[in-house]
């Protein structure tokens, strides 16, 4: 973890099968203006962005992708959002490396990918689990007792932390749960590295069919520490790279003016 020239605390993730690097950063939501000015977390994305971009371009990342390294620095990025809600980072005209965000523990989440796979993050609270949550509607039996085990027996935290990597993964989709069912996104057996847990995530059902290069293959999805929330990251890598133009076919409206 480092932090940038505004305070922000950059963490820089393990790669998972050799890709990324992966940053990311979270601001709490109290640095946000009052929701009636109508910005509501438009601001803490702005600056987490344009942390997680110096971060990446200090690093020499993305590597001969885009424009020349000499310009990175200087163009301008803003975020946009395709029809779906997927946020895209766009730099100039171009478009740029993945990102994702999420909201959870009164923290606005961000995560961006330095290479050319598709990101998503999430956090998720055990608390949203509590009572009478209806877990056979987006759990698996074989996917609980995994988690359990993962989450000292609390059902709520094993939830919460199932909830996160489905989650992850249906942003790195690009659809949310808009177009695929929780059931459809299938968790497997995570293997520990140095205190973090990686799960292989493979699709079925409807998912299957709307993602058909999905077929016998897995997504990866890190699980994160944390002391009240589950935070995953999730990386796949089924498109052509950002830097040629065509990774994307995006809206050109603002994410401040195009909320989820």
């Amino acid at each position: 973890m480092e932090q940038d020239r505004h305070g922000i605390a950059v963490h820089t993730m393990s790669p998972v099968h050799r890709r990324g690097p992966v940053f990311y950063a979270s601001l709490p939501r109290e640095t946000e203006p009052p929701r009636e000015e109508g910005i509501h977390t438009g601001a803490a994305r702005r600056r987490l962005v344009s942390s997680l971009w110096e971060r990446l371009v200090s690093r020499g990342c993305p590597r001969g992708k885009g424009p020349p390294s000499s310009q990175r620095a200087a163009l301008p990025i803003q975020v946009v959002r395709d029809p779906l809600g997927k946020p895209h980072l766009l730099l100039g005209q171009c478009p740029g490396p993945a990102i994702s965000f999420s909201e959870g523990g009164g923290a606005v989440w961000a995560a961006l990918c330095g290479d050319e796979s598709d990101i998503g993050i999430d956090v998720a609270e055990a608390d949203d689990f509590q009572g009478d949550y209806p877990l056979h509607r987006v759990f698996d039996a074989c996917e609980l007792q995994h988690a359990m085990k993962l989450a000292g027996g609390k059902i709520d935290r094993a939830s919460a932390l199932l909830w996160s990597i489905k989650e992850a993964v249906a942003k790195a989709l690009g659809c949310g749960f808009h177009l695929v069912e929780p059931l459809d996104i299938c968790v497997h057996p995570a293997r520990d590295e140095h205190g973090e847990h990686i799960f292989p995530v493979c699709l079925s059902g409807k998912a299957l069919e709307r993602f058909p290069m999905g077929a016998g293959r897995s997504i990866w999805v890190r699980s994160l520490p944390q002391a009240e929330r589950c935070l995953s990251i999730a990386l796949l890598n089924w498109r052509c790279s950002w830097g040629d133009g065509r990774r994307h076919r995006v809206s050109s409206a603002p994410e401040d003016a195009r909320q989820a």
